[in-house]
């Protein structure tokens, strides 16, 4: 299918426009959007090294230390040795950074809940239709098909 350009470019400022505004109605919005994606990533993926961290995420490698430096003064993460390479060390998340996460979550999922209410059912139905679909393109590999 192709997709033009300018209605790429709206879904685009569209997403932003909502993840911002849900993120100003959050309770307590003390992570920035890496960190908050980096926490996400540790808790589906498991304790990981930070470059695995960085192209999970995606980001530079100084951006996703700086995320967990971040996380860790939060006490939201902690290090812990890699068991196959000494020299290394892991990232996991805390249950601080468990309970952070799904506070965060629950509170924008309420807000945007509100916000679906708003509309009528059937355009509330087809928003969340999407929501797997969103998914697999956060998924996927750029020039790569999504699975």
């Amino acid at each position: 299918m192709e997709v033009g350009e300018d209605a790429a470019l709206e879904l685009v400022v569209s997403l932003h426009r909502l993840l911002r505004s849900l993120g100003r109605t959050s309770r307590d919005r003390t992570l920035q959007p890496t960190q908050l994606i980096t926490l996400v990533r540790l808790t589906e993926q498991g304790p990981s090294r930070i470059g695995m961290i960085a192209e999970s995420v995606p980001c530079s490698q100084p951006t996703a230390t700086a995320a967990v430096s971040g996380l860790e003064a939060a006490g939201l993460v902690r290090r812990e040795p890699d068991l196959t390479d000494g020299r290394a060390q892991r990232i996991a998340v805390t249950e601080a950074g468990v309970r952070a996460l799904k506070d965060m979550a629950h509170s924008e999922a309420e807000a945007l809940a509100a916000r679906l209410a708003s509309l009528p059912a059937e355009d509330a139905r087809s928003v969340l239709a999407v929501g797997h679909l969103l998914r697999r393109l956060a998924d996927c590999a750029p020039g790569r098909p999504a699975e």
